[in-house]
């Protein structure tokens, strides 16, 4: 059945399950034929009595559960349609049941795997072997089975914890390395107040392979939940949803009103709702035993100090060496040991090495370095000191434009004063002199770039730009026009009478991007859209020319000068 469910279209998949409501349903063919096959939609629309189905889908489920049968996607389906309408009583009792079986190896027909579709064995007596791996480990191939995992960790008794945390010894790493998985274990850490057997079981496992963790997708989540809960920036919505998954009977209004943990991330937009643990333990306290008393956050900091560089410029590494470096959440790890200063440093020294061409990016010119260590300044004072007496002191001028240029600025936009006090001087000198613009010029800027009028006709033909673009390429190309005099000195050959000539090649993907999407005169766009094609196809070797896809900047590029369009309309007080 398993094996159909899994081939199933979605219309033949609401079929089989439909059918496991009701007697009705199995009775009248044509009352299944409806869109959505939640259980809760189907009891509305066709007018079901509630009590009945709950009567019906007991007798379905509670054999399923007396013989072990609970590996199946299916049945997990079913369960949680259940779980949706069952009571106290009967929702406690299901989730008791199941995890003994989670807990335990599950059996194997014939090396029958969840994640693909099984052969159908031939025989009618098929050999079956029992999985040294818990059946838990085996069900979070599937959102299904999370949600399985996650009804019975939230709603299940402290000794049922145990039971299930114990029962991860050794496959935590599997764990944390999969899609759902990864989730499972943030909600444990989360959630867990026996921090001890937490540490011994989950935590010590992880710790002897942080470096794989740290620079995967998803082995990540864990440690980034733990220093910062629920954020949306490393957490999708959906990811959000499945965290906060409960069983609605066994969540009372009084226990969601006074017990929950005020773990969302509001600033970055993220869930207000929040993971309900039945456990006493105040988060804080709980992180910090997890990440301190069992010495993870020293070997992450070492870690980190080992791999700067590369987590720097990496896109799943910054993530991990940013939340390491300011501490967590609102720095609740500040000042419980000092090996944090080295870690600074150690940032700090990475981004004071000189520019080279050998194809090295410099830690301000890397499209994720250059964010991350702007977030670290704006967020974390002491690192600010630290970056500023060993690589900015006295060269500001040297970084005052391209990417580089928002770290720089980032010491002006610091909320903390003595930050501002340190640059203020050496900054206001370059922005005085035309060299580094403030936030609020630029968005200025590029806002008059978009909104240039032309004064010729914009209604050309798609087909005419085109040729033209093309001709303009095949002039850069063969060498009739000249783009580049160095090894990162660029030159735009259709905009002589700038009063800069000299760009570096990210300077010059700026200047491309800008007046290729303005509304200036057609020819100048397509030149401009010619001379990107140039830069991206032809000159690869520049410095910087890696980091990021021209159409994935130019995205980005122009999507932030639209936020900041939308910004500057809503502040507008509308006429009377």
């Amino acid at each position: 059945v398993d094996c159909a469910f899994h081939q199933a279209t979605p219309p033949q998949k609401r079929s089989l399950l439909l059918e496991l409501y009701s007697t009705e349903l199995q009775l009248f063919k044509d009352l299944t034929e409806q869109k959505s096959c939640s259980l809760l939609e189907t009891i509305s629309k066709l007018g079901l009595q509630k009590s009945s189905v709950l009567q019906y889908m007991t007798t379905v489920i509670q054999p399923l559960l007396e013989k072990g049968i609970v590996e199946y996607s299916i049945v997990h389906t079913v369960i949680l349609e259940y779980l949706t309408i069952a009571d106290k009583t009967s929702a406690s009792d299901v989730i008791r049941q199941l995890i003994p079986h989670l807990t335990q190896g599950s059996s194997v027909v014939d090396g029958d795997e969840l994640s693909g579709v099984a052969e159908v064995p031939t025989k009618s007596k098929a050999k079956k072997k029992r999985s040294s791996e818990p059946l838990l480990i085996r069900i979070m191939q599937t959102r299904e089975g999370l949600k399985i995992g996650l009804a019975c960790l939230k709603h299940g008794s402290a000794k049922d914890r145990k039971k299930i945390i114990k029962s991860l010894k050794g496959q935590n790493m599997k764990l944390a390395l999969g899609d759902y998985g990864c989730l499972f274990l943030a909600c444990l850490l989360s959630i867990v107040d026996d921090t001890k057997l937490v540490t011994k079981v989950v935590i010590d496992e992880l710790t002897k392979q942080l470096k794989e963790l740290i620079f995967d997708k998803n082995g990540r989540r864990p440690l980034l939940q733990l220093f910062h809960p629920l954020c949306s920036r490393y957490l999708t919505p959906s990811d959000l949803v499945f965290l906060n998954y409960n069983v609605p009977s066994l969540v009372s209004k009084v226990n969601l009103d006074s017990k929950l943990d005020d773990v969302a991330d509001k600033e970055h937009g993220g869930s207000e709702d929040t993971l309900v643990a039945s456990d006493s333990k105040d988060l804080i306290k709980r992180q910090q035993e997890l990440l301190v008393k069992s010495e993870l956050y020293e070997v992450l900091i070492e870690t980190c100090i080992e791999n700067v560089g590369q987590l720097l410029r990496t896109n799943f590494g910054k993530d991990v060496l940013y939340e390491v470096a300011v501490g967590g959440k609102n720095s609740f790890l500040e000042g419980v040991t000092d090996r944090i200063h080295v870690l600074h440093n150690a940032i700090a020294c990475d981004a004071a090495r000189p520019r080279t061409d050998d194809g090295d990016e410099h830690a301000f010119d890397n499209y994720h370095s250059s964010r991350t260590i702007r977030r670290m300044i704006l967020d974390c004072p002491a690192f600010a000191a630290t970056l500023w007496k060993t690589a900015l002191e006295g060269k500001c001028k040297l970084y005052a434009d391209g990417f580089s240029s928002m770290v720089v600025g980032a010491y002006l936009e610091s909320p903390d004063s003595m930050v501002k006090d340190l640059a203020k001087s050496e900054l206001q000198l370059l922005i005085d002199g035309g060299i580094l613009k403030p936030q609020e010029h630029k968005a200025e800027e590029e806002k008059s770039a978009m909104e240039c009028s032309s004064d010729e006709s914009s209604e050309l033909s798609d087909t005419d730009t085109g040729y033209h673009a093309k001709k303009a390429y095949k002039d850069l190309k063969s060498g009739k026009l000249v783009a580049r005099f160095g090894t990162d000195r660029f030159r735009c050959p259709f905009c002589p009478e700038k009063k800069k000539l000299d760009y570096r090649y990210r300077e010059l993907v700026q200047h491309v991007i800008v007046m290729g999407a303005s509304k200036r005169p057609w020819k100048v766009r397509a030149n401009h859209r010619a001379l990107a094609k140039h830069l991206e196809t032809d000159h690869t070797d520049a410095p910087g020319s890696s980091s990021m896809p021209l159409r994935q900047a130019e995205a980005l590029y122009l999507s932030k000068i639209k936020r900041s369009q939308a910004g500057a309309r809503s502040t507008c007080k509308p006429g009377r």
